[in-house]
């Protein structure tokens, strides 16, 4: 297995996570293509560079969209770029490729993952595909086979996926459209709506990242520049830490609100041990500070959060691709069964 070429695949809306068993290393990019008509401009990270600063004739898109595959030649050609990025010379016979999906996705949706490693520029390629809240708990170690129920949540960057696994299955799930795109945006609204300045979703990231906390316990201020809304001309504002976590707070107690809904549905006796055992909590959005707290006293529940939070599939993935016993989770696809 060592000499073949074996990848791990996670395509999220925000990241692109790729490992490579040959050289038992994880790579990650921006999930960006940069594209003027026919003709791609800039990949990744590179193309990221150009998001909220390219003219109107050049288009900055991610191909995914909440989960999902959005525009499968872009995902194609994004993937390719990775690959040849690892790999200088891609072998004739191809590759086995073990992507995390989402769950309950139709024949076509099947059908685009397979076409995006069997389609114009990768050819010849195995496909696999791992079910995303199987990977984040491989990744967590939660017990997958003899679980008497635990809870697994990914906050990603445009969904939240609530999976609850029991008995070596998943029994539950359900997929809220909101995560770290939705919270950037509601900084700019807040800021918006307070200030009347208009910033990028890249301004509002940074502002997140910087002072976004769910504890107003330190006050905190930037300066940054946008568009005043009543003018229109570039304007600096000093921007309070406050502002920030109101437009942070009105998404995660939505999120929060979704949560105490789904878990009303868990059967009781799950939901007890789910009570004790705590949530497990992944993904990119959860790398706010003293998330888990906000969480805990809304929804009731404690929370263990993953301290590999976007790498946590990918992750689930190469410990899937390691151990041939845990092959089972992984379900091969074939062109002629879509």
């Amino acid at each position: 297995m060592l000499f073949k070429n074996v990848y791990g695949i996670d395509l999220g809306s925000s990241t692109v996570k790729v490992y490579s068993l040959s050289k038992n290393k994880t790579y990650m990019e921006k999930n960006m293509v940069a594209y003027k008509g026919h003709t791609i401009l800039a990949v990744g990270n590179e193309a990221y560079e150009m998001f909220e600063k390219s003219p109107e004739n050049i288009c900055v898109e991610s191909p995914m969209a909440f989960g999902m595959i959005a525009n499968k030649e872009l995902t194609e050609i994004h993937l390719y770029s990775m690959l040849r990025r690892m790999n200088r010379v891609l072998r004739r016979r191809g590759a086995s490729m073990y992507f995390s999906v989402p769950l309950d996705m139709t024949a076509v949706e099947k059908r685009a993952y397979y076409s995006i490693a069997n389609g114009h520029f990768l050819r010849n390629n195995r496909v696999f595909m791992v079910e995303g809240p199987i990977a984040d708990a491989l990744a967590m170690g939660v017990p997958i086979e003899e679980n008497p129920g635990n809870m697994v949540v990914n906050m990603g960057a445009q969904t939240t996926q609530l999976s609850v696994i029991a008995g070596g299955k998943i029994i539950i799930s359900k997929t809220i459209p909101m995560g770290g795109r939705q919270i950037n945006e509601a900084i700019c609204a807040e800021i918006r709506k307070r200030y009347n300045l208009h910033i990028g979703t890249r301004t509002a990231r940074r502002l997140k990242i910087v002072m976004g906390r769910l504890n107003t316990d330190k006050k905190e201020a930037r300066k940054v520049v946008g568009i005043d809304s009543l003018s229109g001309l570039p304007r600096e504002e000093v921007i309070s830490s406050y502002v920030v976590t109101d437009g942070i707070r009105s998404c995660v107690d939505r999120i929060a609100m979704e949560m105490k809904i789904f878990l009303e549905r868990i059967p009781p006796q799950i939901r007890g041990h789910i009570a004790g055992e705590g949530i497990y909590l992944t993904g990119g959005s959860t790398r706010l500070p003293f998330l888990n707290h906000h969480l805990a006293m809304v929804t009731g529940f404690s929370y263990k959060l993953s301290p590999l939070y976007e790498m946590a599939t990918v992750n689930g993935l190469e410990k899937l691709i390691h151990d041939k016993e845990l092959h089972k989770w992984a379900v091969p696809v074939k062109q002629r069964t879509l």
